[in-house]
């Protein structure tokens, strides 16, 4: 695990802003101590979840999308640190592991141009390395014993998820993605649109339920795709529960949960579903933020519910004053699914 670069009580204590009177999240949330064996301290400590930050957006660029989620992981960190501790969520049961460091991939990113075909496949080639990585610290804080929340990047750190997941547990798991996309696209190379389908081939993922497709966002081959694959791969689109009213979001949740609910399965959840947050794909129609938040609780609430993936979201492209408030709903996204695994 040479890509991890731990959070130390230090870092910690320094993005905490402490209050008289009052106890905060960064307080009360555990880091591995120096030269701590970081698999056994993980094994051996309270905390139920563990936290690891991938800072990157070369995915998204392998994808042609719009660079930024690489400062995602930074802004919630900083929110999350400063929400309080109380009855309702304790830091106490979080240990913080650090991020993966990318930093020298996303220089060489930084000089390839994905429409250079030559130069997307070496795009594609730094998002396998990423693949493995993500995998690896999956599959630690699952063997672990652990609840992993994962905060990226971009959404082709799903296929790490999945896979980390699957190996940990010995069999092909599920995974549920509140999404206006698929990511099931084709298996090109590696980029953020195909995370999917690539855990799919690969035997990672036995069912996957997509939640709150847009229907203008899919391809007509990616829909033959979806129905080919129907005993296994479903969805429900935003426009048949928000526009049409065919459906009902609750009734959707509790379809997609009998669909997936007896393998482990992945909790997946991409910001550019949520209108006006910044990310790559950023979309002004979608299901509002509090919708997001009861997904993620709906599901975080059962006992398969494995890890948690909030992707996609970019503060560096929010050039308004309050760009920190993306990572401020990172931080409440988080804080959500940590009550549902506590009833």
């Amino acid at each position: 695990m040479e890509k991890i670069i731990l959070l130390s009580q230090n870092e910690l204590a320094k993005i905490t802003n402490h209050r008289s009177g009052e106890i905060k999240f960064g307080e009360k949330i555990i880091t591995v101590p120096k030269d701590a064996d970081i698999v056994e301290f993980m094994s051996s400590c309270d905390a139920k979840f563990v936290l690891i930050g991938i800072p990157e957006d070369i995915g998204i660029r392998a994808n042609l999308g719009r660079a930024g989620a690489a400062s995602a992981y930074e802004s919630a960190l900083k929110n999350l640190v400063n929400i309080q501790h109380n009855k309702f969520c304790k830091g106490s049961n979080l240990l913080i592991l650090g991020h993966l460091d990318w930093s020298e991939e996303m220089k060489i990113a930084n000089d390839l141009d994905p429409k250079n075909k030559e130069e997307r496949k070496e795009l594609f080639d730094l998002v396998e390395k990423i693949d493995i990585e993500v995998s690896h610290i999956v599959h630690q804080i699952v063997k672990a014993g652990k609840i992993p929340i994962i905060i990226g990047g971009g959404h082709n750190n799903a296929y790490g998820n999945i896979k980390g997941l699957a190996l940990a547990k010995g069999k092909p798991v599920n995974a549920i993605n509140f999404d206006a996309h698929t990511d099931f696209r084709t298996m090109e190379g590696r980029h953020s649109g195909n995370g999917f389908s690539y855990a799919y081939e690969d035997g990672f993922l036995k069912k996957y339920f997509v939640f709150g497709l847009h229907e203008n966002f899919v391809s007509k081959s990616v829909f033959n795709t979806l129905k080919d694959l129907n005993s296994r791969v479903k969805y429900v689109t935003y426009e048949e529960i928000e526009v049409k009213r065919e459906k009902s979001f609750e009734a959707e949740l509790e379809n997609a949960l009998e669909f997936i609910k007896n393998e482990p399965f992945g909790v997946e959840l991409d910001l550019d579903a949520i209108p006006n947050i910044p990310s790559s794909a950023m979309t002004l129609s979608g299901f509002s933020v509090d919708k997001a938040r009861h997904y993620l609780y709906y599901f975080g609430k059962h006992q398969n519910a494995s890890y948690l993936h909030i992707c996609e979201g970019a503060p560096d492209l929010d050039d308004s004053k309050n760009n920190h408030l993306t990572g401020k709903l990172i931080a409440a996204m988080i804080t959500d699914f940590m009550k549902a695994k506590s009833v």
